[in-house]
């Protein structure tokens, strides 16, 4: 079992399988990664520190970008993490405008569950937020998905000033009536700039909102997140992680890099430990066992800094 200095369990991997992406978000926060290396871990080194992982007891794989489709071994890498012993959960997030095309052979290969990324249910914004077309194909991706049996099928909506606080009831409407689950996230940047001044809002009382309707409240594990039942049914979730010491208090995840580094905190870099260097180099699996646990000894809630 991997703990860190601050009581933390470690139970779950974030992995970036690349920096790539088909979008261009304005306020996309790229995993935390600042690295201009456009090396990418092969399939059979991810599943090498995936079993490093599992033996350290985590048990939970998050596959992330850039846009994970853009990689053409996307099958292959699901298919090696989901036959690892002790891995239970195998996830993914994506933009979800390739998602349609593969979600059956995802649900084949063991994948569990998705996010899709989608803040808007209006073609025009959703141009402004992403820079390309394409809203009708990541809304087939999502039904595609919760065909496929992908579920829960989440879908994240970031919320931005000035450009979707009003769509929180519509979307809320789309989940229900496609069985999904829906995340309201506030939005997070690495620093309070320009960027934070002008789409950073705080979604208290969007949560509030959201709470007077809801019928049930639960409060997640992960990071206490707090889950409300809708009288209908419908899942809404609400994540408030910039800042917040509760979210960090919880967080029980580590995360790697595209480029083989074990990033304790989203929003650091000045700690990250290199396996897949020593992986190449011929390290045994005692020595990435201790790679692990030093990232983890370095894992620090962002709060406290």
């Amino acid at each position: 079992m991997l703990i860190d200095d601050f009581g933390r369990v470690v139970e779950n991997i974030r992995i970036s399988v690349t920096q790539r992406c088909n979008f261009k978000c304005f306020y996309c926060h790229r995993e935390g990664v600042n690295s201009a290396s456009y090396d990418e871990m092969l399939p059979d080194e991810i599943e090498r520190i995936v079993k490093v992982a599992a033996s350290l007891g985590i048990r939970g794989v998050k596959l992330t970008g850039g846009e994970p489709f853009l990689r053409n071994d996307i099958l292959e890498i699901v298919s090696r993490i989901s036959g690892i012993p002790g891995i239970d959960d195998v996830s993914m997030t994506t933009n979800g405008f390739l998602l349609g095309d593969y979600a059956d052979d995802l649900k084949r290969a063991g994948l569990t569950r998705v996010n899709v990324s989608l803040d808007t249910l209006n073609a025009e914004k959703f141009r402004l937020i992403t820079g390309v077309d394409g809203h009708e194909f990541v809304i087939r991706g999502i039904i595609k998905a919760s065909e496929a049996n992908l579920r829960p099928v989440k879908v994240n909506m970031v919320i931005l000033k000035g450009i979707n606080e009003n769509e929180v009831d519509d979307m809320i409407r789309f989940a229900g009536r496609n069985g999904l689950v829906l995340q309201i996230i506030e939005f997070e940047w690495p620093r309070v700039d320009a960027i934070y001044e002008r789409y950073h809002v705080d979604i208290k009382d969007i949560e509030d909102g959201i709470r007077k309707r809801s019928s049930k409240v639960v409060v997640r594990s992960m990071h206490h997140r707090r889950k409300y039942l809708m009288e209908d049914g419908t899942e809404v979730e609400v994540v408030r992680p910039m800042h917040n010491s509760e979210f960090c208090l919880h967080c029980n995840r580590i995360r790697l890099t595209p480029d083989g580094k074990l990033k304790p905190c989203l929003f650091r870099n000045d700690d990250l430990v290199d396996i897949l260097g020593p992986l190449r180099s011929g390290a045994s699996d005692d020595y990435l066992k201790r790679l692990f646990i030093e990232a983890v000894k370095r894992r620090k809630p962002y709060f406290s800094t």
